[in-house]
């Protein structure tokens, strides 16, 4: 039983294909193969589209915010399909109804029909308003300030290419990964360091221009825990495709455990290769832009804190899984990681990167 749409999808591209090596000539006819070829390539893209996972799909909503999108998106679709429906029906009846007939006399012709004139001016007005009304409504009401409270503010700074997260509440500041707490509003204050970038978590809410000198804003309250992936959807230089980020939302008592250990300096370093790498980092251009508070303070604050690097799930913004050998890899050749990053490759012996790499992932 094929039970999954990949499954599905594998299995009709299956029979297409047998199909297409049925049908073609065995000699001559060439244009018949690329025709038939060329069906099950456009019909092959068209099913290996409904594989999955979609983890940034906007229509498995998981927010207050993203619901009513949702809901929204699930209107027009149905007023679409209604049109679609309506429109291909009268189509083929026409078609069907009025074909060619060998003893039919030529129709008469006539011009102008003042109700029919009516009725398809009106009626694609009507629809239009239908879904105007609902679309302004919810503009208008993702679009104004939360008016919770007892909201919890996060502070977004963009940059080239990574996000910055702080906490104004807990005087805490991360990176690439945003945690929050299941059913609390969440109020994002988003402004960019640099050029313009687009904040957009699709299925906790809408996209949100990060601007300049300008803060913009976007709440919603999240109704399940989990990982929940997010993207800058505005170009923003060569690393733009790799600016990616996590939003983790956690039980109340977890974000506040969170909270604690986070606040804390990093621990130290229990292997001999993580108290050799502390050596390292604070002795290597590493500290002219990253904080590893009890350990080293950065000179300029370019890149991102480091304090509790070991706990985060991935590296450069959501590329590689945090490991001691992905980590090696990107210190050792981060320009060929993420083309255009801002971080320089530092000159490290194999021995010292991996001493590195281990202290900094034994920072939880």
């Amino acid at each position: 039983m094929y039970r999954t749409p990949t499954d599905i999808s594998n299995r009709a591209l299956a029979a297409l294909t047998g199909l297409a090596a049925r049908r073609a000539p065995v000699s001559g006819g060439g244009g018949s193969c690329v025709e038939i070829a060329a069906v099950v390539a456009a019909l092959a893209a068209g099913l290996g589209a409904c594989g999955g996972p979609y983890p940034q799909s906007a229509v498995h909503p998981a927010s207050d915010m993203a619901v009513k999108l949702d809901d929204l998106f699930d209107q027009i679709l149905w007023w679409a399909a209604g049109v679609f429906v309506v429109v291909q029906g009268i189509l083929f009846y026409t078609l069907f109804r009025f074909r060619e007939k060998q003893a039919r006399r030529r129709p008469r012709e006539f011009h102008g029909h003042t109700l029919l004139e009516i009725g398809w001016t009106l009626v694609p007005a009507l629809i239009l308003v239908a879904i105007a009304v609902p679309t302004i409504r919810v503009i208008f009401e993702v679009d104004r300030p939360t008016t919770d409270e007892n909201a919890l503010v996060v502070e977004v700074e963009a940059r080239r290419w990574w996000w910055e997260f702080s906490y104004p509440e807990y005087d805490l500041v991360t990176a690439n990964e945003m945690h929050i707490p299941v059913g609390r509003t969440i109020d994002v204050r988003m402004r960019s360091a640099d050029v313009l970038h687009s904040f957009w978590v699709p299925r906790l809410g809408g996209k949100r221009d990060v601007v300049p000198g300008r803060e913009n804003h976007i709440w919603f309250k999240a109704d399940s825990t989990g990982v929940f992936l997010g993207q800058c959807a505005e170009f923003c230089g060569v690393a733009h495709a790799l600016m990616g980020f996590r939003v983790i939302v956690q039980d109340p008592s977890e974000f506040q455990e969170w909270v604690g250990a986070s606040l804390l300096d990093a621990p130290r370093p229990t292997s001999a290769d993580g108290r050799a790498g502390a050596g390292v980092f604070a002795t290597s251009a590493c500290v002219g832009c990253h904080t590893v508070r009890g350990v080293a303070t950065a000179q300029q604050g370019f890149g991102p804190d480091l304090t509790h690097f070991g706990s985060r799930l991935t590296i450069g913004a959501g590329i590689l899984e945090n490991n001691v050998d992905n980590l090696v890899t990107w210190l050792d050749s981060t320009q060929h990681v993420k083309p255009g990053a801002l971080m320089p490759e530092v000159e490290m012996s194999e021995e010292q990167l991996r001493q590195l790499a281990r202290f900094l992932l034994e920072m939880r």
